[in-house]
């Protein structure tokens, strides 16, 4: 017998325009097919004004750029052992460690970190890393002090510059997988600030094969040309523009610096051969606002941070922290004992390593010699960071941040903005 075809279920059926439309009376399709264009066109309407609306809160991109709000003055330094180092196994593990620090800084806008020896770093013998070459360049694991001055140097420096100023090594193996610090420094290309950094290079010859090239010093229409030898020595920089930068003044090269544009530059020449004047790298911070960056200096010991500090009169605020110090919180608190912070032009705070301060005044001779055997002795702040921790230790990435975080109102608030 033949078979039956099997029965084909319509994928869909027609529903009449006015059935799925109940507002438009039945029979009047013409109303219906009338009315459409002008439904597309609120729509369309619709979507503008949501498409405007979305713009002005776009979150694809950051917001949180930094803005200057006036001179400031007071500086904030932190202090930390390279010890913390040898507490990671692997040179990946040691970098993010290194990172991890360095994002804290760049966060809360510190301006000086200084590595300091504890005395807790063992020297260990060289292993051969994975790529073949001579663990002895992998400064990670011989000299853990060094490992972290090089990797916050090195993020602390815009991307355009680190080529120039940091050849390839080994401690440098995992930075790239490090998130970027993004500072206020770190300008792209088509980003403008009359302040910027560089690094001196030799100067370009010009299309005749003589060293002679425009300089314009802002001011439109007015330019001197002057011949290589001429009275006035002038070094060009490279600031990560399409060209140099003409500086009046003889820097040697491959020397950073910061720039300082004038002020009245016409938005056409911010891409050409400028004038331009090296200024000292605390001048953005102290004239404009901007935070600049941090500082990395290497101590040889806990007394040297305190003695060698580069400000003039030194530090005149200073915090240790430990588990052992009095809670955070109460120098806040109008009825506590302690004394309130006054106001200051440079804060230093200090974090110990693995076993904490203690060892790193039990380590350093000069402090023996002075009798100092309690390191709240050495500071005007001996705090406890987080009371009642749930965990038994609490790293020193970790405390950083804690650190920070719970001195950022005092900070704000008592931190010298002018002189």
């Amino acid at each position: 017998m033949p078979r039956s075809r099997p029965q084909m279920r319509a994928p869909f059926r027609a529903i009449p325009y006015w059935v799925a439309c109940p507002q438009i009376p039945h029979g009047n399709s013409r109303q219906c097919f009338q009315s459409r264009p002008y439904n597309n066109m609120s729509s369309k309407k619709r979507k503008r004004e949501a498409s405007k609306a979305s713009n002005e809160h776009d979150t694809s991109k950051p917001t949180a750029i930094f803005k200057p709000t006036g001179a400031r003055s007071y500086t904030v330094s932190v202090a930390v052992p390279g010890s913390v180092i040898t507490n990671a196994q692997s040179p990946e593990l040691k970098t993010q460690l290194a990172g991890r620090i360095a994002r804290a800084l760049a966060v809360f806008c510190v301006d000086e970190v200084i590595v300091f020896d504890d005395g807790q770093v063992k020297k260990l013998n060289g292993h051969s890393l994975s790529n073949g070459r001579n663990g002895d360049t992998f400064t990670g694991n011989t000299d853990p002090n060094h490992f972290l001055l090089h990797i916050l140097s090195y993020l602390e420096t815009p991307p355009y510059l680190r080529t120039d100023l940091f050849p390839m090594h080994p401690d440098f193996q995992y930075a790239g997988v490090l998130p970027s610090l993004d500072l206020p420094h770190h300008l792209r290309r088509d980003e403008w600030c009359q302040y910027r950094e560089g690094i001196t290079v030799e100067a370009p010859p010009s299309q005749n094969g003589e060293n002679a090239v425009t300089v314009e010093h802002g001011k439109k229409g007015k330019k001197q040309k002057r011949a290589a030898g001429a009275s006035e020595t002038k070094t060009f920089v490279s600031v990560g523009l399409a060209n140099l930068v003409s500086v009046p003044s003889s820097i040697p090269a491959q020397t950073r610096v910061t720039l300082r544009f004038p002020k009245d530059i016409a938005s056409a020449d911010k891409h050409r051969i400028v004038g331009a004047e090296a200024v000292a790298p605390s001048e953005p911070r102290e004239k404009a606002g901007y935070y600049w960056g941090y500082n990395v200096r290497p101590a040889s010991s806990l007394s040297t941070v305190l003695t060698e500090s580069p400000y003039e009169g030194g530090y005149d605020v200073t915090f240790g922290t430990s588990e052992r110090g009095t809670p955070l919180s109460t120098l806040q608190d109008s009825s506590s004992a302690l004394e309130p912070v006054p106001e200051f032009s440079h804060m230093l705070i200090v974090f110990g390593g693995v076993a904490g301060i203690e060892p790193a005044v039990q380590a350093d001779q000069e402090l023996q010699k002075m009798g100092v055997t309690e390191p709240s002795m050495l500071f005007d702040y001996w705090v406890n960071l987080c009371p009642g921790q749930g965990s038994r230790t609490i790293r020193t990435e970790e405390a950083v941040w804690l650190g920070l975080m719970g001195l950022r109102n005092i900070i704000l608030s008592k931190g010298r903005k002018n002189g």
